[in-house]
């Protein structure tokens, strides 16, 4: 009784908003995506909705034009104050700049399936008690002054789930520029090269990472 009473909690907001938004267009890409949420992806799915049963019972509200046709689910506010956060097909805050990060970790649920949620704890537990990534931290431009730094400036930036999604993001606006992703400190074989490139006096890059919170 009580779990066919939390099933339904979870499972009738979820089905409203998927029709809602429209979320999934009527076209053999839609049937596909549709197929892998509710299947090979479903751990993911019901842990969004799960996500967007909280967002909405918080007051948030649906973000119908970011979402339509897209295969996910948009809340326009954020849960996380300063973030956006994207679980399963539901992402809360997004924003027209952090829109391909975002999506990104909706594909990486849907490739990985049910071993996404776990290889992201995982991950999130080992660089927790096991910070190998203060090696490579850029300790200058993001520096570690406390614990919440520790884990927002950190373990975060570095797990590897966002490492990939911040790495498109550089990608994606610098092109083959030399530029790292945040938190990731350039080699020192990559910056020598580059000093000689520029001289002395030229700083590189640093300026143009992104400080992108999501």
């Amino acid at each position: 009784m009580l779990a066919g009473a939390v099933v339904a909690v979870v499972a009738v907001p979820y089905g409203w908003a998927v029709g809602h938004v429209r979320a999934y267009p009527l076209s053999p890409r839609g049937v596909g995506l549709f197929a892998v949420d509710h299947s090979w992806s479903l751990v993911n799915t019901i842990a969004g909705a799960g996500f967007l049963a909280v967002n909405l019972a918080r007051g948030h509200h649906l973000d119908p034009p970011r979402c339509c046709h897209r295969g996910r689910i948009d809340v326009h506010e954020q849960a996380i104050q300063g973030y956006a956060t994207t679980l399963g097909n539901v992402v809360a805050g997004g924003t027209a700049a952090n829109e391909r990060h975002e999506d990104l970790h909706v594909r990486q649920a849907r490739l990985l399936g049910p071993l996404y949620l776990p290889l992201v704890g995982l991950n999130y537990a080992l660089f927790s008690v096991l910070p190998v990534w203060w090696f490579y931290h850029d300790h200058d431009g993001y520096p570690i002054t406390g614990p919440g730094r520790y884990f927002t400036r950190g373990v975060y930036l570095h797990v590897w789930h966002e490492a990939w999604a911040y790495r498109r993001d550089v990608r994606d606006r610098y092109g083959d520029l030399p530029v790292p992703r945040p938190g990731r400190r350039r080699s020192r074989r990559v910056h020598r090269r580059d000093r000689l490139r520029r001289g002395p006096h030229d700083h590189g890059d640093r300026d143009h990472c992104t400080t992108d919170k999501t």
